[in-house]
């Protein structure tokens, strides 16, 4: 019986010893895309924080600077928008993305800047594998990424309404008469396409979601399809031309162009703090369920 506590003490040293090796060759990189908040306090003091701790994180502002630092991790301090902007920075690349939110919602990122370092510096997170969106468009320049890690869409470029024809692997749905159309991931559930009357999906679950954006008909409806799927589109405007979107960027293009949008063949590596889960997001960053009769069950 004492050997074997020696040993369970002797195994924990040395967990704590791996832990703490793991920390010190850890090298964090942070990026903010509103120049303005770089002297904030908030910002500041998270990287004071970490530096205290002895980890300090290095400002990146493009992709030539993440490939030339190789950084564990990378911080997008700021909003949902920084978090978007980071996704397209880090690509392919395999490095984690961790969302402190110092903007509005904070859905993507949202954890405070004192959460963020406390979690950092003990080792109290995990990483989830979030789907992206890979578009296949001649439209796209060579210089915009092709890519999305919410949804894209089409959109209406004037004051014709589109008619967006859809195909599912193939099989040709209806057609959507609407102001536009997006395709979202399951982690883009909770932003334009829930603002469209889209279902919000649990992040972990393997579906797209097509939504119209203000339907001209009634009877037309969000559909979920396996993940699997390519989807392809195409649109027919009295308009000279409509406009895709891939998250935060644009791009113009000609009614009858194809596009293809399937799932693209790396993840987007999203930084997840140990105590923060979905629902508790929804609940509350966007009061999902609140209702007075609900007391303190919704809190």
């Amino acid at each position: 019986m004492v050997a074997g506590y020696k040993n369970r003490y002797i195994l924990e040293l040395l967990n704590i010893y791996a832990y703490f090796c793991r920390l010190n060759d850890m090298k964090p990189a942070y990026y903010i895309k509103n120049p303005a908040i770089a002297s904030e306090e908030a910002l500041l003091r998270l990287l004071a924080e970490l530096e205290e701790g002895g980890i300090p994180a290095h400002r990146v502002a493009n992709r030539t600077e993440l490939s030339a630092l190789q950084p564990d991790m990378l911080l997008a301090v700021g909003g949902d928008g920084t978090f978007l902007s980071a996704a397209e920075l880090v690509a392919d690349s395999g490095i984690p993305v961790l969302g402190v939110n110092l903007g509005r919602l904070g859905f993507l990122s949202e954890n405070t800047p004192s959460d963020a370092a406390r979690a950092v510096l003990e080792g109290r997170w995990v990483v989830e594998d979030r789907p992206v969106l890979s578009i296949d468009c001649p439209a796209v320049p060579r210089n915009i990424w092709p890519f999305a890690f919410n949804e894209m869409t089409l959109h209406r470029n004037g004051a014709a309404m589109l008619g967006v024809d859809v195909c599912v692997d193939g099989n040709r749905l209806p057609t959507y008469w609407a102001d536009g159309l997006l395709v979202a991931t399951s982690s883009g559930s909770t932003a334009y396409s829930l603002s469209v009357g889209g279902p919000i999906v649990m992040p972990q679950a393997r579906v797209l979601i097509i939504s119209p954006i203000a339907p001209h008909n009634l009877n037309v409806r969000p559909i979920i399809v396996p993940d699997s799927s390519e989807i392809t589109l195409s649109v027919q405007s009295r308009d000279p031309s409509a406009v895709l979107t891939m998250d935060n960027r644009r791009v113009e293009l000609s009614p009858g162009t194809a596009i293809s949008v399937k799932v693209a063949q790396f993840s987007l590596k999203r930084v997840r703090l140990e105590k923060s889960d979905f629902i508790h997001a929804l609940t509350g960053k966007l009061f999902w369920g609140e209702d007075m009769r609900n007391g303190s069950e919704s809190q």
